[in-house]
């Protein structure tokens, strides 16, 4: 009889999400077998920080370069992120490649290696984002934008969600 391989899953959450997005998928992969890891990206979440304590984009996703930095150097995981989740991949598997086995982009954003991350973001068709609010943090040299998913954009990416999910 072939033995099942146990896998380590590290789930990263996309934009104005959290851990919790996770909850159907997480012990589906652990009834199978495997570890999963599920955390909150910096302000996101039950995280404690504010949108006004982050710089940059790295300091958005420290928490997940935690969870990397706790991998035995001997062990490789299964990295997946949703929507905006694969800029914070993109990052962790540059930063960590002897420790990732695959990285799984769910409907995610994808950086090429020849523009800068944020190209991808900006290549988003404005008509997309609907009522998404993009409002201004932080220092002015900083440049950071914030987004807040309006009722129009909720009803139409969780539109085949039952209300109480």
């Amino acid at each position: 009889m072939e033995e099942k391989q146990q896998r380590h899953f590290v789930l990263v959450h996309g934009a104005c999400l959290g851990a919790w997005c996770w909850y159907k998928l997480q012990p589906l992969l652990e009834a199978a077998g495997h570890r999963v890891t599920v955390f909150d990206l910096s302000a996101s979440g039950v995280d404690p920080k504010s949108l006004n304590e982050l710089r940059t984009f790295t300091d958005y996703t420290l928490p997940l370069f935690k969870v990397m930095d706790s991998i035995s150097p001997d062990e490789k995981v299964v990295l997946v992120g949703h929507s905006l989740g694969g800029m914070n991949l993109a990052f962790a598997m540059e930063k960590y490649p002897q420790k990732i086995s695959v990285a799984v982009f769910v409907t995610a954003y994808m950086p090429d290696t020849v523009h800068r991350p944020s190209y991808v973001l900006e290549q988003t068709p404005p008509q997309d984002s609907l009522d998404t609010q993009f409002i201004q943090f932080g220092r002015p040299e900083d440049k950071l934008t914030a987004m807040f998913f309006g009722p129009k954009y909720i009803s139409r990416m969780y539109r085949l969600c039952p209300p109480e999910h």
